[in-house]
């Protein structure tokens, strides 16, 4: 499990001149962990300090440099983003907010990646540090803004919201964020919650032009709204630099949802694996309770937290779903997989056939099973003029749908390309070496 410490600097140079060396000495013991520093336009010469005494760990890429020139004023979530994604364009699985003050204390990335490795939750879990003010257990200002989140749950939330610009409570937000959507907080331990005392001067001095300080001191109520996702794909976007070279990397919006919006039997499990192997979270027709409960919360509530628990989503009720999917998670992007209209037919019936799925004796006591079919087709039996003619109209919708938005639509016809050069040039992935999946293929009759 690779480990990112990210950590951002604009005029901290002075504390990651004491916090760095030490860090990078205290977790030697963990051969994954990469420390991820973002040079955030900082004007004290911390790059001449890096390049200066740690060009060994730079070699060996325990550490890795990123320089961001645009930004004039320090602007906190998208700082905090930027370095983020920049971890995860470094392969880690999981990624640690490291404030140029703090220290982790000796083999706290062993520690960060024991405690992922040992959770029962399946990965839905975060580390977050909490700050006592008072008493034995006091902890030192400053290291509230610890928190481990596995790669796929920064995503999933968005990250952290832009909207807080300045210095504000973006890691309580973003802590709230994660738990609503399920994800099970864990402290950690205090012995891990070290950071250098100093004075709000020095806390405050970016943010001059700002008349209040929040800070992580503050008694501001962020709990009450029911705020999931935020950002819209627009998280931490913007040019930087690694290890001090001159070639722009530039951090583009990512799209905020991935949907698969062919009707079933279109390969959507296909599509599914196919997903998962580029890397996404991806999440296909879990039972007919998760299917309902999509529904039931699109529907009711315009957006739903179930479906919020993963990237991408494929099968019903997804497609029938789309054009509320797209005002709810603007940025989002769409594929459509369609097949010949024969083969798909054939496909279906056996799918309503009891002598061909082995599933189908259980729709009889699944009613939103029955439901979702009768959304879809009027009906719940098999007919193959009604189903085709569905089949046609969804595809002809969607379409016409997306006319003009055709960066926002993939059409992937299964029969003639279900291979990965169109995909991956759509989600902007290197195309893997295996081949692409070929999942629940339909038998000949």
């Amino acid at each position: 499990m690779k480990v990112a410490f990210c950590t951002t600097c604009k005029g901290r140079a002075q504390h990651i001149k004491e916090t760095l060396p030490r860090n990078l000495a205290d977790n030697l013991s963990c051969p994954d962990a990469v420390f991820v520093l973002l040079d955030y336009n900082s004007q004290d010469h911390l790059k001449e300090y890096v390049r200066k005494n740690h060009q060994k760990a730079i070699d060996t890429g325990r550490l890795v440099v990123y320089s961001h020139h645009e930004a004039e004023k320090f602007q906190m979530a998208h700082a905090k983003n930027m370095a983020h994604r920049l971890g995860i364009l470094e392969g880690a699985d999981v990624l640690v907010n490291l404030d140029a003050d703090n220290f982790t204390g000796p083999d706290f990335a062993r520690y960060v990646s024991d405690q992922f490795s040992a959770s029962s939750s399946n990965g839905h879990m975060f580390l977050w540090a909490r700050m006592v003010k008072e008493g034995p257990e006091r902890t030192p200002r400053g290291i509230n803004g610890r928190i481990a989140v596995p790669q796929r749950a920064f995503l999933n939330v968005g990250g952290y919201d832009e909207q807080f610009s300045t210095w504000s409570p973006d890691d309580k937000d973003f802590h709230l964020r994660l738990r609503r959507l399920g994800y099970a907080p864990y402290e950690i331990d205090r012995r891990f919650l070290k950071a250098i005392l100093h004075n709000d001067r020095m806390r405050f001095r970016e943010y001059q032009h700002v008349s209040s300080r929040p800070g992580e001191d503050s008694d501001e109520t962020i709990g009450d709204s029911d705020t999931t996702v935020v950002n819209f794909g627009r998280i931490g976007c913007g040019a930087v630099y690694r290890n001090f070279g001159n070639e722009a990397i530039i951090l583009d919006s990512l799209p905020t949802r991935i949907f698969g919006i062919g009707l079933h039997k279109t390969a959507t499990t296909s599509l599914h694996h196919a997903l998962r192997i580029l890397g996404f979270d991806s999440a296909h027709w879990e039972n007919a309770h998760w299917a309902k409960a999509i529904w039931e919360e699109m529907t009711t509530w315009g957006r739903s937290h179930t479906l919020e628990r993963h990237y991408a989503l494929c099968d019903l009720p997804i497609p029938l779903l789309y054009q509320q999917l797209d005002r709810a998670y603007p940025g989002s992007k769409f594929i459509l997989t369609v097949r010949n209209e024969t083969s798909w037919l054939q496909s279906v019936q056996n799918h309503w056939s009891h002598d061909h799925n082995r599933f189908r004796a259980s729709w009889s006591t699944d009613p939103f099973t029955h439901k979702v079919h009768k959304l879809l087709y009027g009906q719940k039996g098999f007919d193959a003029e009604i189903f085709l003619a569905r089949y046609r109209r969804h595809n002809a919708e969607v379409q016409e749908y997306f006319k003009d938005r055709p960066a926002d639509l993939l059409v992937m016809d299964m029969d003639s390309n279900p291979g990965w050069n169109a995909l991956c040039a759509f989600l902007e992935r290197p195309i893997p070496a295996e081949p692409y999946p070929m999942k629940l293929v339909t038998r000949k009759t």
